[in-house]
């Protein structure tokens, strides 16, 4: 291991945790509520990390609120559930660890912090149905709205998302009939909490977490960027913090905790790391994979997990808070009743309303002549969809934006202006219409999970919640561009089940932990779950502080001897 000692320190705590996000924030309440000192280093001006700019769902299988509701479930079935879909690419006791885990760390904050969550009514797991673990509800979590004047001073300094409605819950949007039903929201509720200031979704989520940090006197210090790790040669003993253009030398008596997100900010590291290109982005110019450059010189190790590039657009006159494009999921928009995407030769290529499917088949490589045969791709909707649905942000009673992809009054016409195969465009709508009138999609199985139908679906809209025909025009035409998954990586630092980064001589890293999305996603393996990375975020953070002040939990270890996998 390096030694790199400075000659001398300029203040010390017990706990250093990089990032603040729940993975950073859980840690150092932890730690605090262990007797031990904590301080927070965040890059970026603002605290919250990655948590706020995300829906907020937290995944817990066998949770209390859930059994409190008269759901049934248990840790074994979430064990199994995650287990059975990463397909051999996860490890089965970094899977158990996470869900034996969850619950505890949601009890925890519960009581130390006030964390305030409830169950997500009707919103099914990814694979109800499609796997015998999966719930109908009970496991996705979200927290109740939290009052953001309690915040005091860093009420401004804690992180909104521009993309997510965070004046709404779950509940709220989808008892108004989901995102597609966007016009039938109650925007009086909206505008009240607004107004208040009462967060909802990530941001609430995050604020929570700040406000545990703020309660305990926890430092919390932004602008201020992790330059390095110091080790004594033994082990991780503090870091260099670049703070107002100086170099500041932290000592971590007990441990650091690396939660800095992932690297989706950094194009090299998306090519190389996730092999994704030219992503869009929806989160801030911070997470750019400093865990990789904090860990990597102490020989971290790094795993990485099959995933998806996701498909994204900027609207004309649309700016993030850093004064770039602002980035907008397409997610859902695809599974709306008449949309289909189509690639060059104007086909489908896949199930547009289940993500988890039809990103896959965006990066496809034709070995035959090293193509991608389904990008560049691109979303088609009919007046019917334009005159009943938001369109991401476009609502139906605004007008389309100038120069925002394509309109032509016929499919031929608008296929002509953006390059498609005219007559394959033609072919796959009025195949496409067949499958809507009858309500069943026999090609790619689209409005069968019960998640899309939930989420992207209008359930009022029949036969099926995801299907509709596209008859009338102008027709409209958006080219869909790759872009990240609000910084959940497929390759991250591997670490143990107390979340001590591992080297690659398979030993833990003395000092040096890691949590949230710098954590390589072991638990997951090939599948993905909403919810999960929040979960792991809080559960591992708290896991790492147990551990650096000499609490470590024992559950592992008797969980996996009941089920035979010690």
């Amino acid at each position: 291991m390096l030694r790199n000692l400075p000659e001398k320190w300029d203040t010390e705590v017990d706990i250093v945790a990089i990032g603040s996000g729940a993975g950073g924030l859980s840690a150092a309440i932890t730690a605090h509520e262990l007797g031990a000192s904590a301080l927070v280093v965040e890059k970026s001006d603002q605290v919250g990390g990655v948590t706020a700019l995300s829906m907020g769902e937290v995944w817990v299988a066998g949770n209390h609120l859930a059994e409190a509701a008269g759901i049934a479930d248990s840790v074994d079935e979430g064990y199994n559930y995650l287990q059975t879909l990463s397909m051999g690419y996860g490890n089965d006791l970094a899977v158990l660890n996470k869900v034996i885990h969850a619950r505890h760390a949601l009890k925890f904050f519960e009581e130390k912090i006030g964390l305030k969550m409830e169950v997500i009514k009707g919103c099914p797991d990814y694979y109800y149905k499609a796997n015998p673990h999966g719930v109908s509800e009970g496991r996705m979590l979200e927290a109740v709205p939290f009052p953001a004047a309690e915040l005091g001073e860093w009420q401004g300094k804690t992180r909104l998302s521009p993309q997510m409605p965070y004046g709404m819950t779950h509940a709220d949007i989808f008892d108004a009939g989901g995102s597609a039903n966007m016009m039938k929201w109650d925007f009086a509720k909206m505008g009240e909490r607004l107004t208040r200031d009462e967060r909802c979704l990530g941001p609430g989520l995050a604020a929570y977490f700040v406000k545990g940090a703020l309660d305990r006197g926890i430092p919390m210090w932004t602008g201020a960027a992790a330059e390095e790790l110091i080790s004594d040669g033994e082990r991780v003993v503090g870091v260099r913090v670049k703070r107002d253009g100086q170099d500041v030398y932290v000592k971590a008596a007990k441990g650091v905790i690396v939660a800095v997100s992932s690297y989706e900010r950094r194009q090299d590291y998306n090519k190389t790391l996730g092999t994704q290109l030219d992503l869009g982005s929806m989160v801030f110019s911070a997470i750019d994979g400093s865990n990789f450059r904090l860990a990597g010189p102490l020989g971290a190790r790094i795993a990485k997990v099959p995933d998806i590039t996701s498909l994204g657009f900027t609207i004309p006159g649309e700016e993030d808070e850093e004064g770039g494009a602002l980035w907008r999921t397409a997610l859902g928009a695809l599974g709306q009743p008449h949309t289909v995407v189509v690639n060059r030769k104007g086909k489908r290529f896949g199930n547009e309303a289940f993500y988890r499917s039809f990103y896959y088949e965006v990066d496809r490589i034709d070995g035959g002549n090293q193509t991608h045969p389904n990008f560049p791709c691109w979303v088609i909707l009919d007046s019917q969809g334009r005159e009943k649905y938001p369109f991401i942000s476009i609502t139906p009673d605004q007008d389309w934006p100038e120069g925002f992809g394509a309109v032509a009054d016929t499919l031929s016409e608008l296929a002509d202006m953006i390059g498609v195969d005219a007559a394959g465009l033609e072919e796959t709508i009025d195949r496409f219409n067949e499958y809507a009138e009858a309500g069943e999609d026999p090609e790619f199985g689209r409005g069968s999970h019960p998640w899309s139908k939930w989420m992207c679906g209008d359930p009022f809209h029949k036969p099926n919640a995801n299907l509709g025909t596209l008859r009338k025009g102008p027709f409209y035409a958006v080219e869909l561009k790759r872009m990240g998954g609000t910084a959940i990586p497929s390759t991250g630092l591997l670490a143990d089940h107390h979340s001590r980064v591992m080297g690659w001589d398979d030993k833990p890293i003395e000092g040096l932990y890691a949590a949230g999305n710098s954590v390589a996603r072991m638990e997951t393996g090939a599948v993905m779950q909403s919810g999960v990375s929040n979960a792991r975020g809080m559960t591992y953070g708290w896991l790492a502080a147990r551990h650096a002040c000499g609490d470590p939990s024992p559950l592992l270890q008797q969980e996996a001897a009941r089920l035979g996998l010690a």
